[in-house]
């Protein structure tokens, strides 16, 4: 049943990449650019299509669920999957209020980018932890992961306004540090090419180590080893040594993870500029020519309105409601909680700026884009970086 279900996950991968192509015909037609119009035939073939894209998701998500007897969401493949799943389900939801199909050729991809990420740590179906047999798995998880998809569509919106918006012909801080934000999204997209690269060569080597309760341990890596563990042996003498060990706090195989994204999203920008003769940026500015700026901003600031309670529900109070019945307390200053008020803290503020100092336009798509690389840097660098309480969730 689990390689039923990973037909299904990539059925809605490639239905999710046909639907890109049907909304970037879309926008081609000016009568539908920037207005609440009916949708032309391009754009209700994408809908169609990403809504199939998601049916087929969802299907894959109620298998994985039956074969293993628990909401799948309880390692960075699930949990990544289910993200890329419900970041789809909001841009459905929001898509239908307001009929923008320049909103789907800026967010499939990123849900698309976010799945295939994802889809490149293992997949075996394992049994929970003692601290994960509950409940709470199903409602504080899942609603994190809606609350933070819906987030994210203003990343979309914010993403858009700023590519529109921002002057290409000059060098100014906006275009270098949305070239940056750029930069991150084919940094993922190198990383999937980097691993399943080497996931076609069947590379692995294996480390003995002393894990951060100083007890001996052992870890497989799956790409080439930079960064190796604290105190590490390595089993196979014939593979890639590393060239420097972490602390015993630092999750070497997920350091290590970073490192190759960066690296192969540095090769894959450079030959991108290489081709486009020019920044992403401006290489995509064209594509946003016709877009009501207005409506992009409150796509934006509606995203936000919606998530920030639903994020909330799930990433503040219901943690800490399992957290107090799997751990005996409330708070615990542990990585994972941390990032995640700190990432409440950040949509508060936005919606503070918003509605009582009147940041609408560049600054309100920056404060969306910055938030976004909140949600990202816990999802991401916390889970494979820093050991911690939620440690097992990067698995």
């Amino acid at each position: 049943m689990v390689e039923l279900s990973s037909n299904f996950l990539f059925t809605a991968f490639i239905l999710y990449l046909v639907g890109i192509l049907f909304f970037g015909g879309a926008i081609k037609d000016k009568r539908h650019a920037d207005k609440k119009a009916v949708p032309n035939r391009w754009a209700k073939i994408g809908i169609i299509i990403t809504i199939a894209g998601f049916v087929s998701q969802l299907i894959f998500f109620i298998l994985r669920w039956i074969a293993s007897g628990h909401a799948p969401v309880s390692n960075l493949f699930e949990f990544t999957t289910f993200f890329g799943m419900s970041l789809v389900g909001a841009f459905i939801f929001i898509y239908f209020m307001y009929k923008t199909p320049l909103l789907g050729l800026f967010t499939l991809p990123i849900a698309a980018l976010i799945i295939a990420y994802g889809s490149m740590f293992p997949r075996d179906v394992t049994p929970l932890i003692p601290a994960l047999q509950s409940y709470w798995l199903h409602i504080h998880v899942t609603t994190t992961a809606i609350g933070q998809s819906i987030l994210a569509v203003s990343f979309a919106a914010g993403l858009i306004y700023l590519v529109k918006s921002v002057d290409q012909q000059k060098r100014t801080k906006s275009n270098i540090w949305l070239e940056v934000v750029l930069f991150g999204l084919v940094s993922t997209l190198g990383f999937v090419f980097v691993s399943s690269y080497f996931a076609a060569t069947d590379y692995s080597v294996n480390f003995n180590y002393i894990n951060k309760d100083g007890q001996p341990d052992t870890e497989k890596y799956s790409l080439p080893a930079l960064v190796g563990p604290y105190q590490y042996e390595m089993t196979d003498q014939s593979r890639f040594e590393p060239l420097f060990e972490t602390p015993a706090i630092i999750s070497a195989r997920k350091l290590n993870t970073v490192i190759w994204s960066i690296g192969a999203g540095i090769v894959l920008y450079g030959f991108l500029r290489l081709i486009l003769r020019k920044r992403v940026a401006a290489a995509i500015q064209p594509w946003t020519k016709n877009i009501n700026l207005d409506l992009v901003d409150e796509i934006g600031y509606r995203s936000v309105l919606i998530g920030f309670p639903v994020f909330t529900l799930g990433g503040l109070i219901f943690a800490m409601i399992w957290a107090q019945i799997a751990w005996t307390r409330f708070w615990g200053w542990d990585p994972k909680e941390v990032w995640a008020l700190i990432t409440w803290l950040f949509y508060a503020a936005f919606l503070h700026l918003r509605l009582s100092k009147g940041w609408h336009g560049q600054k309100s798509a920056w404060l969306a884009v910055i938030g976004f690389i909140i949600i990202m840097f816990n999802l991401v660098a916390v889970n494979l970086v820093i050991a911690g309480l939620h440690s097992y969730a990067g698995s």
